[in-house]
């Protein structure tokens, strides 16, 4: 095992750890997202009888939204965990060591990456369980695992880039309700060609939130669709290297004013 691997390894452990000993930092970004998933899909269901809606089942549309929610919180622990390490003194100190800064970061990722994988399957599990239909069949179920881990890593990337450049938990905390805008104003509890007001529809289609929604949902509503797929899978890869880029910047900028 190299020694990036096995650093990365302790780090992620760390990661992990510090979840484990807070449960809320596990179970409200689980348990939150679905009960707004439970909220929109007991009042919007009859968004389903609207002529071009994509599916009578508001559950396969609505499957979704806690992913990428979850994802969004998954940014915010990452962040709050690494503007507490700065303030701590904590990524200092390591500093000091011969921990390589790669594995400082790689391991955070790793292990706010395997959270999200777990809430995405706890997602999936409570959808199959009351009634959700999964047109992609099993090879589709991987593909959005795949695409739900390179959300996670984007939002977690723009998570530990604020975090270093703060050095805050509050601040981290203070831009939660700007990344909430970008959830709501996207596609997620309409279609784009279905939204009436034209200020909404042009925000959401330029809010590249809309395209992970989208993404997501065509595996489950459509099967499969390659231009829905690979914008998906475009934005989050763009987000994810802007994010991973930020946070590296960030952390060698961090280091070496400390």
């Amino acid at each position: 095992m190299s020694e990036l691997t096995l650093q990365t390894y302790e780090m992620a452990r760390r990661s992990i750890v510090k979840v484990v000993r807070q449960p809320a930092l596990f179970i409200f970004p689980i348990l939150f997202p679905l009960i707004m998933m439970g909220i929109n899909v007991s009042g919007l269901d009859a968004a389903t009888e609207i002529p071009g809606f994509p599916t009578d089942s508001y559950l396969d549309f609505a499957i979704a939204f806690p992913m990428v929610q979850g994802a969004l919180f998954a940014s915010i622990n990452a962040g709050s965990s690494v503007a507490r390490d700065v303030e701590t003194g904590f990524l200092n100190r390591l500093a000091l060591t011969p921990m390589q800064r790669a594995a400082m970061l790689l391991g955070l990722f790793t292990g706010e990456m395997l959270v999200a994988f777990v809430s995405t399957l706890i997602y999936l599990g409570v959808g199959f369980a009351i009634g959700l239909h999964f047109a992609s069949g099993f090879l589709g179920v991987l593909v959005l695992l795949a695409l739900s881990l390179l959300i996670a890593l984007a939002f977690a990337g723009l998570g530990a880039f604020i975090g270093l450049r703060t050095g805050s938990p509050e601040a981290v905390q203070g831009v939660f309700p700007l990344l909430f805008v970008f959830l709501f104003l996207s596609s997620s509890s309409l279609p784009r060609d279905l939204i009436e007001h034209d200020w909404f529809r042009i925000v959401a289609t330029w809010n590249p939130v809309s395209y992970l929604f989208e993404g997501l949902r065509s595996l489950i509503i459509f099967g499969w669709q390659g231009k829905e797929l690979a914008l998906g899978f475009g934005v989050a890869a763009v987000i994810a290297v802007l994010g991973v880029y930020g946070a590296t910047v960030a952390l060698r900028t961090r280091v070496a004013t400390s």
